[in-house]
């Protein structure tokens, strides 16, 4: 049974662009751009009038802009990944998008076998952060505007089992339940276990969620002092 090719929305207002990354998405076997916008009102309109698997969705859209774009389209369609793809990676940008809900963040100049394995990730349910977008979101909850945790929430912090963390700082490492599994030598229905565990003690929705509460509160070590 041949797998069905993964219907993209591609979201981006550079025509000159937004022709090359849709010529070199469509050469993709199971990557098909369906559709493709350059503002995010036509994107909104899109999403209402046909379905999709991924919207590939530029954050500096004339308009409304990427990041309301995102938002609208979340409050009407919550299960549809949105995978963010700018120029800019500020921490307060991404801490919008995470707000915002998008599944993941690349920064343009991705390499183009990079951006497909990502489009692929978020339509398979896992999230996807840029490398850069990591150390930024790291960034964004250590620095002085966000006020930590208090000591209260850190005495009450929820109590994750060792095999527990280990599979929260692989989320938080944006690995999906496959790879989690690849990398702890478990099947992923284990994984998937785990994970929804974590997610209720952690009092979270979805992934991204809980890979930055962890960070946040320092259940989990950056991606960058972590150890293999």
């Amino acid at each position: 049974m041949t797998a069905k090719p993964i219907k993209i929305l591609l979201v981006e207002d550079d025509e000159l662009f937004r022709l090359g990354l849709s010529t070199r998405l469509q050469q993709e076997p199971l990557l098909h751009v369906a559709a493709e916008a350059e503002d995010g009102e036509t994107a909104i309109a899109l999403v209402n009038q046909q379905p999709f698997d991924v919207v590939l969705l530029d954050i500096g859209l004339p308009g409304i802009g990427g990041i309301e774009a995102c938002r609208q389209i979340k409050q009407h369609h919550p299960g549809l990944p949105i995978l963010a793809l700018t120029s800019h990676n500020q921490p307060a940008l991404i801490a919008r998008l995470i707000e915002a809900h998008a599944q993941g963040y690349c920064v343009k100049g991705i390499a183009a076998e990079a951006l497909v394995l990502a489009i692929r990730s978020v339509a398979m349910g896992a999230t996807w952060w840029d490398a850069i977008a990591s150390q930024e979101i790291l960034a964004a909850f250590q620095s002085t505007t966000l006020e930590p945790p208090s000591a209260a929430a850190l005495t009450t912090s929820p109590t994750l089992t060792k095999r527990e963390q280990e599979i929260l700082a692989l989320v938080a490492a944006g690995q999906s339940n496959q790879e989690i599994a690849e990398t702890l030598y478990i099947a992923p229905g284990t994984v998937r276990v785990h994970v929804h565990a974590i997610l209720q003690k952690l009092e979270v929705r979805d992934r991204t969620q809980a890979a930055i509460l962890a960070m946040q509160m320092g259940l989990v070590l950056p991606p960058t002092n972590r150890t293999e």
